[in-house]
């Protein structure tokens, strides 16, 4: 069904706003998702602050193709849909979740990056690095083993030594 040119400028201008407000943006491919899951998926990634929008690939060439990223942009084939969020890491993490859920129904085919286009296997990659208090968590971890296994050498010197 074709779009009124009212409609193509509309979307247009939402897709411009994307790139211009957005820190990153996934392209994810999508085909054969039921309405169910998709409007779960919706919910879910916009409790995570992610926007989904679908728009024709030629309008996100051409908003896309404005705003003037850094570096190439990776090929859009099949239906498109544009995640994106405030948070650098977001998007391309929450969606890939979805996508390990639908393996045949969605896919991350690249994104922008801090205002640069990254491929898919440069957008996986970035999917794959753990929400901010995880890695707090885990650099916390890295500082206090040191500490923790010192303390440990300690009490066992301390068992061996007799009570003087």
């Amino acid at each position: 069904m074709a779009i009124t040119k009212q409609k193509k400028s509309e979307i247009l201008k939402k897709v411009e706003e994307i790139a211009k407000g957005a820190k990153s943006i996934a392209f994810v491919h999508f085909k054969g998702l039921t309405v169910a899951d998709t409007t779960a998926m919706r919910k879910a990634l916009r409790v995570a602050g992610v926007g989904y929008t679908v728009a024709k690939k030629t309008l996100v060439r051409k908003a896309l193709e404005a705003k003037k990223f850094e570096g190439e942009m990776p090929a859009l084939e099949g239906e498109i849909a544009l995640v994106y969020g405030e948070d650098l890491v977001a998007p391309a993490r929450e969606v890939q979740q979805f996508a390990k859920k639908f393996k045949e129904n969605l896919a991350i085919v690249g994104g922008v990056f801090d205002g640069v286009f990254k491929g898919k296997a440069e957008m996986m990659e970035i999917a794959s690095i753990p929400p901010t208090q995880v890695l707090y968590g885990q650099f916390v971890n890295l500082i206090n083993s040191p500490i923790q296994r010192f303390a440990v050498v300690l009490s066992e010197i301390a068992k061996t030594k007799p009570a003087q």
